[in-house]
């Protein structure tokens, strides 16, 4: 997915702010300079007179008008330079200054993205997951082992915690790997505190990184969004573009389903957000303490089926990590 409109004109309005400052500032160091220096105003009227002159020359049919100006600029700009060295000041000090040499400020070189412009791409996509700052802590570089059982074999899948997780590690990164061509759906389920959402957290920081848009929302979050925008609460623009962004983003995360307050509205909902990413061929991740059997009682025969047949199932199993790293 590229960027929507509206993402794309943020990042535009950046460069725009970015361009009226710019000249703002170029316009102070000017005046600045003419204050102190007269002569340097002086020397500006006389390169701009002089172009002048050249222009109506050329228009004349002097052809040689070109290197006279040519030669007539040198010496001016020159002169410019030896005062502005004299008192102190750059060179490039009354010219425009960019925060980026590279495009000028316009987040374009020879008509494709430059490298600032793919930075507020990925400052604008963490701020829009949701999940900014925890990524910071929570991702593959900083996930470990070390916390699940190495010990205790676990009846069901004949492993180990710990060998068990490093074969679901496996699978999330080749998840994160393939998601570009492939996409896909995930659903963690398993108790409170066995790592489902930090895993969410590893995949969701791979792909911000590699340009894929993401949200993460807790299934409260997620229900309330499309209640205000049934319902039209708040500014109606502002939730017809989240609830697009939630239909249409590269990867939806769904924390902690089940923790919301069930009814007719939230499972036609939950519906009509899981089919229609899979129409849109777009990725989600849904992590739950309900096991697929409860999921199939909580909800309609619909959502069960479509979770079933269209979603990988990730079992987690172990203790609660955040009381082994309480204690």
């Amino acid at each position: 997915m590229g960027l929507s409109n509206s993402q794309y004109n943020a990042i535009m309005r950046i460069y725009n702010q970015r361009q009226f400052q710019n000249k703002d500032e170029q316009d102070k160091r000017v005046k600045e300079v003419y204050d102190r220096l007269p002569q340097i105003r002086q020397i500006d009227d006389a390169i701009s007179t002089q172009a002048v002159a050249c222009a109506r020359r050329l228009l004349e049919g002097d052809k040689g008008a070109r290197d006279v100006l040519r030669r007539q600029l040198e010496d001016l700009r020159e002169q410019k330079a030896v005062l502005l060295k004299a008192y102190g000041y750059r060179s490039d000090y009354m010219e425009l200054q960019y925060h980026c040499p590279q495009c000028q400020d316009t987040g374009y070189v020879e008509g494709k993205k430059c490298h600032c412009f793919k930075k507020e791409e990925i400052s604008l996509l963490y701020s829009q997951s949701n999940i900014q700052d925890i990524l910071a802590k929570e991702n593959f570089s900083t996930f470990t082992f070390d916390y699940y059982d190495n010990k205790e074999v676990i009846p069901q899948i004949g492993m180990t915690v710990a060998g068990y997780m490093r074969q679901v590690h496996g699978w999330c990164r080749e998840y994160v790997e393939g998601f570009k061509n492939k996409g896909g759906n995930l659903i963690f389920t398993g108790s409170t505190g066995v790592g489902k959402t930090f895993l969410t957290n590893c995949i969701a920081k791979e792909l911000i990184d590699g340009y894929q848009s993401v949200i993460y929302l807790s299934a409260n979050d997620l229900f309330d969004i499309f209640s205000k925008n049934k319902f039209h609460y708040g500014t109606e623009e502002e939730m017809r573009d989240m609830y697009q962004y939630i239909l249409d983003c590269d990867l939806l995360i769904i924390d902690d389903l089940g923790t919301e307050l069930n009814n007719t509205f939230v499972s036609s909902q939950l519906f009509y957000c899981i089919n229609e990413r899979m129409i849109r061929k777009k990725g989600t991740i849904i992590s739950t303490n309900l096991s697929i059997d409860m999921l199939r009682d909580t909800y309609s025969d619909r959502i069960s089926s479509r979770i079933i047949s269209q979603y990988t199932i990730i079992p987690l199993y172990g203790g609660d990590i955040r009381l082994k790293l309480g204690s």
